[in-house]
């Protein structure tokens, strides 16, 4: 019976909850949005590995954490004008914080803007009951749109 406990524990989620927040700044006079996007650590590295030879360490030094990480994000967090246009984002970096990380982003529009169409699907491959809040500040006002499981896309407007 401890074997069986010990690998209960061993697989047993490390926190109660699966959320995300994504601080958006619409940011007209450079034509950009900036993305900040906090991730528990855990959490995203278990998105990482899957389909990995190894598992993928944030913390592991050299190149490989912040590859996997662009290549992740390009695929579940999709922003796009509001008629469609595709958006194409640069990931710029992460920092560690105790037990997550901010993922920093941004995305060069073409033009100004005053709406887009979001699809946050981050971590909802891994975790069904994952919650993704997203807090835009654009056009002098705040919002805040909640993405989960069959509701990962919005249209936005400002």
């Amino acid at each position: 019976m401890p074997l069986f406990l010990s690998f209960l524990l061993l697989f047993a989620p490390r926190h109660a909850y699966h959320a995300s927040i994504t601080e958006m700044r619409y940011n007209g006079p450079q034509k950009q949005l900036e993305l900040s996007i906090k991730v528990f650590t855990d959490d995203f590295e278990r998105a990482l590995s899957r389909g990995q030879k190894a598992p993928v360490r944030l913390s592991t030094p050299g190149p490989l954490p912040s590859v996997r990480t662009a290549e992740y994000l390009r695929r579940q967090l999709v922003i796009k004008t509001a008629t469609g246009g595709p958006l194409p984002f640069q990931f710029l970096g992460m920092q560690a914080e105790k037990d997550a990380y901010w993922l920093y982003c941004k995305v060069a529009l073409p033009r100004t803007m005053a709406g887009l169409q979001i699809r946050n699907a981050v971590l909802l491959d891994v975790f069904p009951d994952q919650s993704n809040i997203l807090n835009l500040e654009a056009g002098g006002k705040k919002q805040s749109v909640l993405f989960r499981a069959g509701h990962e896309q919005e249209l936005v407007t400002w």
